[in-house]
């Protein structure tokens, strides 16, 4: 078992983890064009921060959470969303002091104790934005188009991003009250799980995958047919500035998401073929939060994209990465590390081409010339810079290119020049 990572978790090695930076520096980029600061919040919290702030109803704090006591008795669990603790952390910090709107940002990860499937796992990856202060309905559409301008950035051309209103505290209430009414007479139909929200919180039903209860409720009460004169001039702003922005989208009634917290704005994205209901992230606007967790009354938005549902759509729209993973420069010794003097000469350019800012590296199993040039063709390195003791006394190595086997003479003096040269002028021919 020493050797198997646990179930639901993945390892990302070299070669992948080159996507992973791609996706996250694009997800920064943005959101320093956006005006957003970056934020980085414990990987574990108080238990009580997600049963008050998620919501007890919600599956993730009915059935996902991974919960543990500490050596003090004090009940603590892995963060399953990145919302509740930067909630925390912006009334811990006394963040509402400060300029309105503060605009966050966090990448990091995650953790829900579910069946592991395709685009879900234990622990998984977040790009996420919160924005606190303000109830501007430009507020939710910048936050929904930044989310769209993600993933076309990242070159996913084929997604769906679907909005609804599910009021606010005022409007809410006679929404139930119709929604418990009407679930009344199907409540021997409903599963376990939705019965058992019939009482305590009905709009939740609206979420549940049983095919039995979709049924349901494809006839039931939609939110949008109980918003206030209020919540409903929101919703037609929020569409009038998606529309000025240029992101496309739908309006699904029955829209809900997963979470208690959410008011007024949810919405969602959805893309083909990535199983667990094709969703790749969702938001909403979250007035009440803030006051529930115990800090002023204070109007949020936000969102939660998951990276690797993200990756997993970029895999099958076959979306083409501008990586270049290929490494500078080999520094290769003839006689592998037999000959001390070569060996020095070898450890003191590669450091001086690191300093220089090249990706570089030598040979250290003690490999012929022959087996080394193997092992940097092989790796794909661009150059390999040969030192030989012919060469080391008249101050000269041997630069070869590792693509046309061409190999020059160049005054160890100006190894770093010449190379940067070279790779300067492949990228202007390319």
């Amino acid at each position: 078992m020493i050797t198997k990572r646990p179930r639901g978790t993945e390892d990302i090695l070299p070669g992948e983890v080159e996507v992973w930076q791609f996706i996250e520096k694009t997800a920064r980029d943005l959101c320093r064009e956006y005006g957003y600061g970056e934020i980085r919040t414990p990987v574990f919290e108080h238990t009580e921060l997600f049963h008050r702030g998620v919501g007890d109803t919600t599956d993730i704090v009915e059935k996902e959470m991974y919960d543990f006591e500490d050596k003090g008795g004090r009940s603590i669990t892995l963060r399953p969303e990145g919302t509740a603790p930067v909630v925390r952390a912006y009334l811990e910090n006394k963040l509402y002091t400060k300029s309105q709107p503060v605009k966050l940002y966090y990448i990091g990860p995650m953790f829900r104790y579910g069946r592991p499937q395709a685009g879900r796992l234990r622990q998984f990856h977040q790009f996420g934005i919160e924005v606190f202060g303000s109830k501007d309905p430009a507020v939710d559409a910048e936050v929904i188009s930044l989310a769209a301008n993600f993933y076309k950035r990242l070159g996913i051309k084929s997604f769906d991003v679907q909005i609804n209103s599910i009021g606010c505290s005022a409007c809410r209430p006679l929404l139930k009250e119709k929604l418990h009414e009407y679930l009344y007479s199907y409540q021997k139909d409903l599963c376990k799980t939705c019965l058992g929200r019939l009482d305590r919180n009905p709009l939740r039903i609206f979420d549940c995958k049983s095919q039995v209860c979709q049924k349901i409720m494809a006839s039931a009460p939609k939110p949008l047919d109980f918003l206030c004169q209020e919540c409903r001039e929101h919703f037609d702003k929020v569409r009038n500035y998606l529309d000025v922005l240029e992101v496309t989208y739908s309006v699904n009634p029955r829209l809900v998401r997963g979470l208690d917290y959410y008011t007024n704005t949810a919405f969602e994205f959805f893309a083909e073929g990535i199983g667990a209901q094709n969703s790749i992230g969702g938001g909403g606007r979250y007035d009440n939060l803030v006051e529930t967790c115990g800090g002023p009354p204070t109007p949020g938005i936000g969102f939660g994209l998951g990276l690797e549902r993200t990756l997993l759509s970029m895999k099958r729209q076959k979306v083409e990465i501008p990586l270049d993973k290929t490494p500078d420069i080999f520094v290769a010794v003839p006689g592998g590390e037999n000959n001390d003097l070569m060996v020095k000469e070898a450890v003191r350019i590669l450091a001086l081409l690191r300093k220089k800012g090249f990706s570089a590296d030598k040979d250290y199993m003690q490999r012929s010339l022959k087996a080394q040039m193997k092992y940097a063709d092989k790796k794909g390195f661009k150059y390999a810079v040969i030192i030989g003791q012919e060469e080391i006394d008249r101050g000269f190595v041997l630069l070869r290119n590792m693509e046309s086997g061409e190999q020059r003479e160049v005054p160890t003096a100006e190894i770093a020049s010449k190379i940067k040269m070279l790779i300067e002028g492949e990228k202007i021919n390319g």
